[in-house]
């Protein structure tokens, strides 16, 4: 690979870390509201429905949908990105070179 190519390279490699920490805290809160909705679901089941409950419940689906499902697609992404580096013989961090 030549040095400006390199260069390019890397600029990529910093945006896809980015993206990844994205991909990680979407992926995290979408599943955590996906929790509350749950554990809301089994409070309600448990005792009552009332309506506060249930505007949680669906809240936490609709906002968790919101959030995870375009992390889940970046994430695959990601993934798919640093294979084909990895099959390039691309370097995948810093530092590291073929």
């Amino acid at each position: 690979m030549s040095p400006r190519n390199l260069e390019t390279h890397d600029e990529v490699l910093v945006r896809r870390a980015r993206i990844k920490r994205l991909v990680d805290l979407g992926q995290r809160v979408g599943y955590g509201l996906f929790g509350v909705a749950i554990v809301g679901f089994f409070l309600g089941f448990l005792v009552d429905f009332t309506d506060p409950l249930v505007t949680v419940i669906v809240l936490s689906m609709v906002v968790g949908s919101v959030i995870l499902a375009p992390a889940i697609v970046f994430g695959y992404g990601v993934r798919a990105a640093e294979r084909e580096d990895v099959e390039q013989g691309r370097p995948t961090h810093r530092g590291n070179q073929p």
